[in-house]
């Protein structure tokens, strides 16, 4: 007997002394029972005492004595759950037969109903397909869905547990439930009726909504034309629930609807907009359009695809006039669209262009209020364009760097983030095309100076070809570096350290570079090489940030060359190369790390 069961039943034995009457009967009733099995000899195990209770149930069956059968159901739906599903499936008929017996909802307390709910639970779920078309396994399903409808909460709510439970869980092989039918007319039933019984209603869209099930196809655009009437019934709370439970019921539409269905229970849905200022009804209804256009997106992407800038065109404004909590949801719907609904295809399409277009419309003032949750949505599409988000998203990352460079802008960390996700999205060199630097004084045609982009750059570069940093940055640092050395003959000394610490900083976007680039064989040359060891021996201000970029660089090419994996930005084949590569390096570097060690003092080491 396993230490669970045997730990339920002990506690259960030690309720003899309980003040309280109906424990006192389960603990004497349980006592009872395993005299019984101890007299007749058999096995202490779940199968003994499920034998024994059936056997007393039978024979209180027609007594009147509730008090002993409601100890004996009670203890069933204790043991139940360790019998085998083969000896369930032959007593199904006598179970049901005696447990039906206590669905008297006039007569039966709540207690009583609450064991034979999981009484009954525990049966339906060890059938088969073949004991689901019986009547008897029907009507007790439609008699537990009675049941989660009921005015007392605690008999709703275990029933409906149990029904969904059931119907989430169909006999193998099936996908479908064999009584899902019953289901599904059952609430169309109770739905059809929810004007004259709205509180009915509300319990069945709960049962709904918590019953995650592949619903019939010939039924399922019955039962989502009756979920999208109820909102019309302008009662909140039903709109809310119904919204609720058609967002249960579009994770099966896939499987239940074609292509041109499915276009148009969305369109259904988008018609039932509710209004912003409604938030709970907004919330539901901004999840079903989000799960529903990534299940549409699955089946018709072409379609989904084409739809989207005017869907996101309706919901932005809900960013900006929502409460709180819907401003939240819409932003989560249209960021979940633009992760999941654009194919790789459309990427560089008119399509995104539409899309870029509407949402470079949330960074105008009327949406001041709510920027930060518009340069959320901008940097998702940033990411999810990648390298396709130039030339077409240019003009928008100079708009978020210019309202980054306001005096009093007030989102400044969420303006980085997108420009962040710009930069990892088209890669240093085209994004220093978009937005210069403008550090050396030279001419361009937006002279602003940029020097605070550095230490962004620096979070954010990845898999960069380290050509461009030898060839743009470096000579960027030694310009910048030679200016500082002017300004300090100059004495100078406040424009000196400027200049140095900008020298300092594009050093410090090496070790981006160095971040497994593609282009290591031909851009980690030997004059490179000597220019990075030299620096190490004789800048300190330099050697910190060398080190730690070809730590980096080493050590990710090492665990690329030495692990089988196709998602790398190079392959296997290519880090090994490149690992060979740069071991021809290492004797020079040694030795000028030691030369560093020996010569220098500790705190001048870098």
């Amino acid at each position: 007997m396993d230490s669970e069961f045997e730990h339920q039943l002990q506690k259960l034995r030690d309720k003899i002394g309980s003040k309280t009457p109906h424990q006192q009967q389960h603990a004497a009733m349980l006592l009872a029972v395993e005299e019984t099995i101890t007299e007749q000899k058999a096995a202490v195990e779940p199968a003994s005492y499920f034998a024994a209770l059936l056997t007393l149930m039978e024979q209180q069956s027609g007594s009147g004595s509730n008090a002993l059968s409601n100890a004996i159901i009670f203890l069933l739906s204790v043991v139940l759950p360790h019998v085998s599903a083969s000896m369930l499936r032959a007593k199904f008929t006598t179970m049901m037969a005696v447990l039906s017996q206590s669905l008297d909802l006039a007569s039966a307390d709540v207690a009583l109903l609450r064991s034979v709910i999981s009484c009954l639970e525990t049966v339906l779920l060890a059938q088969d397909a073949s004991s689901w078309r019986q009547p008897i396994a029907q009507g007790t399903l439609r008699s537990l869905m009675q049941l989660s409808t009921d005015s007392k909460p605690k008999i709703r709510k275990r029933a409906q547990e149990a029904v969904s439970s059931l119907l989430s869980r169909p006999p193998p092989p099936t996908a479908i439930h064999p009584a899902a039918h019953i289901a599904s007319r059952f609430v169309l039933e109770m739905l059809a009726n929810a004007k004259a019984d709205p509180q009915a209603a509300m319990h069945t869209l709960q049962l709904v909504k918590q019953t995650k099930m592949l619903w019939p196809a010939d039924e399922f655009e019955g039962l989502c034309a009756a979920l999208m009437q109820l909102p019309r019934l302008n009662t909140p709370y039903v709109a809310t629930l119904a919204f609720q439970a058609l967002e249960t019921v579009f994770a099966s539409a896939g499987e239940s609807l074609d292509e041109d269905q499915f276009r148009d229970l969305l369109i259904s849905v988008i018609d039932l907009k509710p209004n912003s200022s409604d938030s709970a009804t907004s919330e539901a209804w901004f999840n079903i359009i989000q799960k529903g256009y990534i299940a549409y997106a699955q089946i018709g992407a072409e379609a989904c695809f084409q739809s989207l800038p005017d869907l996101i065109d309706l919901v932005l404004p809900d960013i900006e006039l929502g409460k709180s909590s819907t401003r939240d949801a819409a932003t989560r719907c249209v960021w979940a669209l633009i992760r999941e609904c654009i194919p790789d295809s459309k990427l560089g399409s008119d399509g995104v262009q539409a899309i870029i277009k509407v949402l470079a419309g949330g960074l105008s003032y009327r949406y001041r209020e709510s920027w930060a949750l518009v340069f959320l949505l901008i940097a998702a599409l940033f990411q999810r364009l990648g390298k396709f988000a130039h030339p077409s998203m240019d003009a928008v990352a100079k708009e978020v760097a210019n309202m980054r460079m306001e005096p009093e802008f007030q989102f400044k960390d969420e303006a980085d983030a997108v420009l962040g996700a710009a930069i990892r999205a088209v890669g240093p060199q085209v994004f220093l095309e978009i937005l210069p630097l403008n550090l050396d004084g030279s001419q361009s045609q937006d002279n602003v100076g940029r020097a605070w982009l550095l230490p962004l750059m620096k979070s954010h570069i990845r898999n960069a070809p380290l050509g461009y940093f030898v060839s743009t940055m470096l000579p960027l640092a030694d310009k910048l570096s030679v200016q500082s050395q002017q300004f300090v003959s100059q004495n100078r000394e406040l424009e000196a350290k400027i200049y140095n610490a900008l020298s300092q900083q594009v050093w410090a976007l090496l070790s981006g570079f160095c971040n497994v680039p593609v282009d290591i064989l031909d851009s980690f040359t030997v004059g490179f090489a000597e220019r990075l060891a030299n620096e190490i021996l004789e800048v300190p201000a330099t050697r910190s940030a060398i080190c730690g970029a070809l730590q980096t660089l080493l050590t990710a090419v090492h665990a690329l060359a030495h692990t089988e994996s196709a998602n790398g930005p190079i392959t296997q084949q290519q880090a090994l190369a490149a690992e060979m590569h740069l071991a021809q390096f290492a004797p020079d570097y040694l030795a000028q790390l030691f030369n560093v060690f020996a010569l220098s003092p500790g705190n001048g080491r870098g």
